[in-house]
C-alpha cells in the first residue's frame, strides 16, 4: 500500500510538473513568437484566445467526464493534448502563421484545462487519504516545472535558439515522462456512484451552486488564478514593453516570478499549519496586490522586477489552498473540487484576451489594475476558507464518552 501510494504521489508530481514546463517554455518565447508573427498587443490577445477557448472546453467538460469515466482517462487525454501542442506552437512560429500558433495554444489549453481539473480531483483524494496538505506541494511541482522551462527559455532566447526546435524538444521529453508514470494513476477516482443522486453532474452542480460558502471559495480561486495566469500570459511582455527590458531579461524576470511561486508552494505547509487557510489566503492576497501594484505603477524597472517576488508569493498558495478548502466544505468532495476548479480556470478564458485589449488601450502596465482589483476583493472573502464547524453530538454535549482536553 505504501509503495503504491508513493508511486501514485510521484506520478502526480510529475504530471503536475509537465504542464508547468510546457507553459513556461512558450511563455518565455512569446516576445520571439510575437515578432515572428508581426502581431500587435491586441492581436496577441486574439492569438492567446486559442488558449482560453481550449481551456474552457476542457474545463467545462472535465467535471462531467471525470464523474462518468474517472480521473485517469481525462489526465491521459490532457497530457497527450499538451504534448501535441508544443510542436504545433513551434511550427506556427516557424511559418509566421498566427492561426497555427492559436491552434497549438488551443491544444495546450484543452489538455491543461481538462487535465488539471482531473489532477486536482486526484490530488484532493490523496490529500484526504493521507490527512495532510498535498495540493500546495503538487502545485509546487507545477511551479518547479515553470522554473525549469523558464531557465531553459532564457538560455535559448539569449543564444537565439530556434523556437520551433525548442518546443519540439519539450514535447518529446514530456511524452517520455508521461509514458513512464501514468500507469501509477489508479482508475476510478472521482467517478460518480450510479446509485447516488447527488453526484450527477447536473443535479450536483445545481445543488452546489446554492452553497454560498463554496461560491465564495470559487471567487477566491478565480481571483488568484487570474493573478497567476496574468503573469503566465503577459509578464515577459509587460517587462519588455512596459519597463524597457530586452527579451532575455524579460524572460529572466518571469523566471523570478516562477521561482517565487515554487518557494511559496513548497513552504506553504508550514504556514498553513501555523496560521490556517484563511490567514494564509489573506496574506497571499495582500502580497499579490502589493506586487502587482508595484509592477504596474513603479517607474523604476529594478523595483518592478523585484516586485514580481511579492506577486509570485502572493499568487502561489491561493489556488491550491482554496481547492483544499472546497474539498472540505461539505459532502461530494470530488464534485466540489471540480466545480471550484472550473470557476478558477475561467481566468484562462477571460484573462488573456481582456488583458490584451486593455493593454492596447491603457498599456499592459495599466491593464494590471483589473486582476489587482480581483485579488483585493478576494482578500475580504478569505473567512469562507475556514474549516466548517461541526455541530457536537448529543453525547458530546452531555459529556458522555469524551476524553478531557
Amino acid at each position: 500500500m505504501g509503495t503504491a501510494m508513493n508511486r501514485r504521489r510521484f506520478a502526480l508530481c510529475t504530471l503536475f510538473l509537465l504542464p508547468g514546463l510546457g507553459i513556461s517554455s512558450w511563455v518565455t518565447r512569446t516576445p520571439a513568437i510575437r515578432d515572428a508573427l508581426g502581431a500587435s498587443t491586441a492581436e496577441m490577445g486574439l492569438v492567446l484566445f486559442g488558449l482560453s477557448a481550449g481551456s474552457m472546453i476542457g474545463i467545462l467538460g472535465a467535471g462531467v467526464l471525470v464523474a462518468r469515466l474517472g480521473a485517469r482517462p481525462i489526465i491521459v487525454f490532457g497530457a497527450v493534448a499538451g504534448i501535441a501542442s508544443m510542436p504545433t506552437i513551434g511550427l506556427g512560429a516557424a511559418l509566421s502563421t498566427a492561426l497555427v500558433v492559436a491552434l497549438g495554444l488551443f491544444l495546450f489549453g484543452l489538455g491543461m484545462g481538462g487535465g488539471e481539473v482531473a489532477l486536482n480531483i486526484e490530488g484532493a483524494e490523496i490529500e484526504r487519504a493521507l490527512s495532510q496538505p498535498l495540493l500546495p506541494r503538487l502545485h509546487g511541482f507545477f511551479s518547479l516545472g515553470t522554473v525549469v522551462g523558464a531557465v531553459t527559455g532564457i538560455v535559448f532566447t539569449a543564444t537565439g535558439f530556434s523556437v520551433a526546435w525548442h518546443l519540439v524538444i519539450v514535447g518529446v521529453l514530456s511524452l517520455i515522462a508521461t509514458a513512464v508514470v501514468v500507469g501509477a494513476v489508479p482508475a476510478g477516482t472521482g467517478r460518480a456512484r450510479p446509485s447516488s443522486t447527488d453526484h450527477g453532474p447536473d443535479g450536483a452542480g445545481r445543488a452546489l451552486w446554492k452553497d454560498t460558502r463554496l461560491v465564495l471559495i470559487g471567487v477566491i480561486v478565480l481571483a488568484m488564478a487570474l493573478a497567476e495566469g496574468t503573469a503566465n500570459d503577459w509578464l515577459p511582455l509587460i517587462m519588455v514593453d512596459g519597463h524597457g527590458f530586452d527579451p532575455a531579461a524579460g524572460s529572466m524576470v518571469y523566471a523570478v516570478f516562477a521561482a517565487s511561486m515554487t518557494v511559496g508552494r513548497f513552504a506553504g505547509g508550514y504556514f498553513l499549519a501555523r496560521f490556517g487557510r484563511a490567514g494564509v489566503l489573506a496574506a497571499s492576497a495582500f502580497a499579490g496586490v502589493v506586487g502587482m501594484g508595484l509592477v504596474a505603477g513603479a517607474d523604476s524597472p529594478l523595483l518592478a522586477a523585484a516586485a514580481v517576488v511579492l506577486w509570485g508569493l502572493g499568487a502561489s498558495l491561493g489556488f491550491p489552498v482554496a481547492l483544499s478548502a472546497a474539498g472540505d466544505s461539505g459532502p461530494d468532495s470530488a464534485a466540489r473540487v471540480s466545480l471550484v476548479a472550473t470557476v478558477g480556470y475561467v481566468a484562462f478564458l477571460v484573462g488573456p484576451p481582456v488583458l490584451g485589449f486593455l493593454g492596447e488601450a491603457y498599456t499592459l502596465r495599466g491593464a494590471l489594475v483589473a486582476p489587482l482589483l480581483f485579488v483585493a476583493a478576494a482578500g475580504f472573502l478569505t473567512s469562507a476558507a475556514r474549516p466548517r464547524e461541526v455541530a457536537p453530538t448529543r453525547a458530546a454535549r452531555d459529556g458522555v464518552g469524551t476524553d478531557p482536553v
